[in-house]
């Protein structure tokens, strides 16, 4: 990674080390500023901007640790620490106190660009990560909170901080991974992964191997190990959907792993523990899937600590208009396009229409009004394109 056009302050006492450090990022194009002492730099720090800084240990006044210390309680800022006392512990309370790297004196030339250059492709990494993370909150972000969609909410952020598991039931096209993803981001694994697992979409031979993994030669297209779901989920939330369309072999076996928290690969012989949260939704009356012996009432009980029902969208119409601004903008950003404007008479028209597809089939007719609309979308083109 390139360092040209970077700013960079140098904290040091001597002033032959000052000019060296200068001399040598300035040659790379960087722009420099120098303080004498701790008290100076921290000033610099609180008026102007930095990418990194590099910081001498052992100064007078305030001195590089507690400048450290106050830098990192206030500024996500990488810093280098120098020192010509270069011993282990030293550098071990430095990087524990937020540091990012420690160079010892008489300094190297390579040394000090790959320690910038590194220190400038994590802060732009973690900047890519924010960047990346408030992009996938706001694609999954709830939008409305009308009648019983809202009841369904404030269950959901009830349960949210607590181990219980969830089994989230309603149409299609309700918003139960939406709820799922709610559920994890508030939990006590939050920061942990989130793994899905469409049960319907797999088939029954294979189900096994993606819930639980297989070993090498477990079978015939078993060319490596293979970690399953539950393992990915680990420290995290195992999110199974459509769980009503699950084969009972596999239900058995993931009864087995919720009861005992552990689980085995196909083909293996070792039990291996896990520890992901489980939230389930289904489309299907599990009771009477139990009562017609296609779904296992131990399951079904283990899973359904708490029920969260997803009313249909015809029963919480009052949303649609939030709901549209929010497609609208979201679709029109991802076409490269200005947002427009929907009149009420077509928002009207919309709350009267039965929605069997819900959530998901409105926000299809959003995207096909954006894209054969010429302009503002009233009720003539609702009526026309629906």
């Amino acid at each position: 990674m390139e360092i040209k056009g970077c700013r960079l302050l140098v904290v040091d006492d001597e002033a032959l080390i000052r000019d060296s450090l200068r001399e040598i990022l300035e040659y790379e194009g960087c722009v420099v500023e120098e303080a004498a002492d701790g008290a100076k730099a921290w000033a610099l720090l609180q008026k102007s901007s930095f990418d990194a800084v590099f910081c001498d240990i052992k100064m007078p006044g305030m001195d590089g640790v507690e400048l450290l210390e106050k830098a990192m309680a206030e500024f996500s800022l990488p810093f280098i620490m120098i020192s010509g006392h270069g011993d282990i512990e030293t550098a071990v309370e430095c990087i524990k106190k937020g540091a990012f790297d420690f160079i010892s004196k008489p300094l190297d030339l390579n040394r000090i660009l790959v320690s910038v250059k590194n220190a400038l492709d994590k802060e732009r990494l973690t900047v890519k990560t924010r960047q990346l993370q408030r992009q996938v909150e706001e694609k999954y972000r709830i939008v409305g909170n009308a009648g019983a969609f809202g009841l369904a909410l404030e269950m959901a952020d009830k349960v949210a901080p607590t181990d219980a598991r969830v089994l989230i039931v309603g149409e299609n096209g309700t918003g139960k991974e939406l709820l799922a993803r709610r559920i994890h981001r508030a939990s006590r694994v939050g920061d942990g992964p989130f793994v899905e697992v469409n049960c319907a979409a797999i088939p029954s031979e294979l189900i096994e191997s993606e819930l639980f993994g297989h070993e090498k030669g477990a079978f015939t297209s078993a060319v490596k190990q293979r970690k399953g779901s539950f393992e990915q989920a680990r420290n995290g939330t195992l999110f199974l959907d459509e769980i009503g369309d699950m084969s009972l072999a596999a239900q058995a076996k993931v009864l087995r792993a919720l009861q005992e928290k552990v689980i085995m690969r196909v083909g293996g012989e070792k039990p291996i523990e896990v520890n992901a949260r489980v939230i389930a939704a289904t489309n299907k009356n599990l009771e009477k899937e139990i009562a017609e012996g296609r779904f296992r009432e131990d399951l079904y009980h283990r899973l359904s600590v708490i029920v969260i029902k997803v009313p249909p969208l015809r029963e919480h119409v009052a949303d649609i208009p939030l709901m549209v601004d929010y497609f609208v903008k979201c679709l029109s950003a991802s076409m490269g396009r200005p947002a427009v404007k929907v009149t009420e008479d077509a928002l009207v028209c919309l709350q009267q229409q039965h929605w069997a597809g819900n959530i998901r089939q409105l926000r299809n007719i959003v995207e096909r009004l954006l894209i054969l609309s010429p302009g503002n979308i009233s009720r003539w083109e609702v009526e026309k394109y629906l």
